[in-house]
């Protein structure tokens, strides 16, 4: 058999060694700063591990290093709001759209920290336990799906009710919320998941039945040792001598401190709603094309959120194409812009789509080697299809509503399917370019990243690169 890299023409060595002078190796940005680790130092990173995203230290440094004066800045996949956080700490208007209800709840319990004080919550939290203690009625407030059923220990499900119970009537929503926080943070120590890469890996003390090798992931916390746990280092945290707030820890403060802005919905409705240039600076991270499932990953926080198993698959197919299970959002896409009225917005993205000589081979060699199962599930080519027209809608809304000068800075990862790499960077970059964006630079981190176990098995270890996109509008 022919190999297929001989079969197809090299576009995406074509869209290289044109972008080629624009690819830089940055040695200060380490993995650490372009991915959460950085903000372990934080507090409200300590109490909530929520792995998606950069550091609160990569937005400042683009911030300070790219602009004179604060501005707008919007971070339309905001995840847990650190772009916005980060940039309203240096005196910038900050925005951002989040679907992704784990992220929205991070946020507005940020707020509520910011909003509390430390003494009062003290008092609230040692009056709760003797509350608890004679709570006798509580509500069923978890309700599981199929994917969680049986994450808990019984004893530790009918305390968490009674908690959540407790919480429901307080007054107090700045109080209801922390305290719904600090259950919400340990979910997983007090569970017989972990999280695992895409999915829940579960310990073989559930009740579930389940295959493979048993998993033992350590001790299981009670629920009381884990959330008085939690909330003791929450209030420890709130407690030390800082400056005026918990998250404003700089010598220079701004003069001006902007409320943070949130929606709550999917980037691909919200942003063509924004007026055109209206942000200086958008620093953002989207889903990667990987396949995660963030449904899945956080499967335990959304039914602590109130998602049923409908709620559940609604919003997993209204993310991002990322996932083998996405369908195409094309034909809404369609009908979206025709009730905006800029079906005309609508055909251009199209074009500069299906115009992309790069993307048009990779489209053709993931269908060539699906055909020969050399993929290991047969969506995989519809998701990055999908992925990759979905973004170039992003990639345009957003240098619509940057203003001219103004920067993107986009986080995310190259990848490999059937040991055929994706330049992901390159095609949006690509993109960028046909909407009115200038590439500046892609900056690559030092050291890449591998194969799955099962590509280096297959295909050797070939690291991809991992980028930082720093782009500036006409």
């Amino acid at each position: 058999m022919i190999p297929i890299v001989e079969i197809f023409p090299t576009e995406r060595q074509k869209l290289y060694d044109r972008l080629s002078d624009k690819i830089e190796i940055a040695y200060n940005l380490s993995r650490k700063v372009v991915s959460f680790q950085a903000n372990k130092e934080e507090p409200i990173y300590r109490w909530f591990k929520y792995k998606e995203g950069f550091s609160s230290a990569l937005v400042k440094y683009f911030l300070k290093e790219y602009s004179i004066k604060p501005g707008k800045i919007l971070d339309p996949f905001a995840g847990t709001g650190t772009a916005l956080f980060a940039g309203q700490e240096l005196g910038w208007e900050s925005f951002g759209i989040e679907l992704l209800p784990v992220g929205v709840f991070v946020m507005q319990s940020r707020e509520a920290f910011n909003n509390i004080d430390p003494d009062k919550l003290r008092g609230i939290i040692k009056k709760m336990w003797i509350d608890l203690g004679s709570l006798n009625e509580y509500q069923t407030i978890i309700n599981h799906i199929s994917i969680t059923k049986d994450a808990f220990p019984e004893e530790t499900e009918i305390f968490l009710n009674k908690y959540l119970t407790y919480c429901a009537d307080l007054k107090d929503s700045n109080i209801q919320t922390i305290l719904k926080f600090a259950a919400f943070s340990v979910l997983e120590e007090i569970s017989y998941t972990r999280k695992d890469g895409q999915y829940l890996r579960w310990d073989a003390r559930t009740k579930r039945e389940l295959a493979g090798k048993p998993f033992d992931k350590g001790k299981i916390h009670s629920f009381e040792e884990a959330v008085r746990n939690k909330l003791s280092q929450i209030v420890n945290d709130l407690s030390p001598i800082m400056s005026s707030s918990l998250f404003e820890q700089f010598e220079n403060k701004p003069q001006v401190k902007y409320p943070v802005t949130v929606k709550e919905g999917t980037c691909l409705e919200e942003l063509p709603k924004l007026k055109s240039e209206t942000f200086d600076f958008i620093i953002t991270s989207p889903p990667y094309c990987n396949r995660y499932d963030y449904t899945r990953t956080y499967a335990l926080e959304l039914v602590f959120l109130g998602y049923n198993n409908e709620a559940v698959r609604n919003l997993r197919q209204t993310m991002l194409s990322c996932t083998v299970e996405n369908k195409g959002k094309i034909d809404d896409l369609k009908l979206f812009y025709e009730s905006l009225g800029k079906i005309d917005w609508f055909d251009k993205v199209l074009g500069v789509y299906e115009n992309s000589a790069a993307m048009a081979e990779v489209n053709t060699i993931l269908g060539k080697l699906n055909e020969i199962d050399k993929l290991n599930n047969s969506n995989i080519p519809r998701m990055v299809r999908n992925y990759f027209l979905e973004m170039c809608f992003v990639i345009f809304e957003m240098s619509r509503i940057t203003k001219s000068g103004g920067y993107c800075v986009m986080v995310n990862d190259n990848v490999r399917y059937g040991g055929e790499e994706i330049p992901v960077d390159l095609i949006l970059s690509d993109f960028a370019e046909n909407f009115g964006y200038k590439i500046n630079k892609i900056f690559v981190l030092p050291k890449g990243k591998g194969n799955s176990s099962q590509q280096m098995g297959n295909y050797g270890r070939t690291e991809v690169r991992k980028c930082v996109y720093l782009w500036q509008k006409r």
